[in-house]
Order: C-alpha cells, then sequence, then structure tokens
C-alpha cells in the first residue's frame, strides 16, 4: 500500500482552547514527523488567538514552557478559508487565499479574522534543527 495519509479536514480533531478559536492538529493526525502543521480555525471577527512569539525571552517563554521544542519556531501561515489579518510587531498583514506569511520565532504575532472567519494553514518548525514532535502543531 503506497505511504499515504488521506483525511478530511473536520475529521480531525477540533481542539478548543479559547473561545472562538479552534485547532486541528494536522500534523498528528496526518503522522507527520518533520514539522508542524495545524489547522486554526477562527469564528467570524474572533480576536480571541493569543499574541505570543517562540522565543525563550518574551511572551513565549511563558507559553511554551512545558513544550519547550517550540523556542526558536518560525511559522508560515496560509489561508484555506475566509480572512484575516496578521499583526505582527506593530505592523498588519492581509490572510488570505491571495498571501502567504513567514513569521520569525521572535516577532510577537496575533492573528484576528474577518467578517467570514478563518480557517488558517499554520506550518512551523525551527531554523536548521530537526523537528521535535510534541508541541501543538
Amino acid at each position: 500500500m503506497a505511504d499515504v495519509a488521506h483525511l478530511k479536514i473536520e475529521e480531525i480533531d477540533l481542539l478548543q482552547g479559547f473561545d472562538r478559536v479552534g485547532m486541528r492538529r494536522a500534523a498528528a493526525a496526518l503522522g507527520v514527523s518533520s514539522l508542524g502543521i495545524s489547522i486554526e480555525e477562527l469564528d467570524p471577527e474572533a480576536d480571541e488567538y493569543p499574541e505570543h512569539d517562540h522565543s525563550e525571552e518574551g511572551i513565549g517563554g511563558q507559553m511554551f514552557a512545558q513544550r519547550p521544542q517550540q523556542f526558536g519556531q518560525e511559522e508560515i501561515y496560509v489561508a484555506l478559508r475566509g480572512s484575516g489579518v496578521l499583526e505582527a510587531d506593530g505592523q498588519t498583514y492581509p490572510i488570505d487565499p491571495d498571501h502567504i506569511v513567514r513569521v520569525g520565532p521572535s516577532v510577537k504575532r496575533k492573528i484576528v479574522a474577518g467578517p467570514d472567519g478563518l480557517r488558517l494553514l499554520a506550518i512551523g518548525g525551527t531554523p536548521g534543527k530537526a523537528y521535535e514532535a510534541g508541541g501543538t502543531l
């Protein structure tokens, strides 16, 4: 049999960590071991997505203390459906099907959904390091 994992996104458990924001651990569900992948589900106008970075010295130092494999992680965001904005170090960037964005580990970031909500693909990994499973992705 071919080494293929195929799932409907809705078949991946939706973890509710914040009001109006859920996360699907896509890498775990697919058996991916080389990088982190999650699918974030944000309701219309949801702004509960936590502001964070992936720096030991920044907000991430507290947020990821129990998951240190997330320190130093860069992330790539792709809108699968809907739209929103990325707020990063005082700048605002559109997230929609026409844009893709990469965020470095020390950048403080927050995602806010647009009027139709946002289904966001988040891909993460630490530059120069092998991926360590067990994070949120």
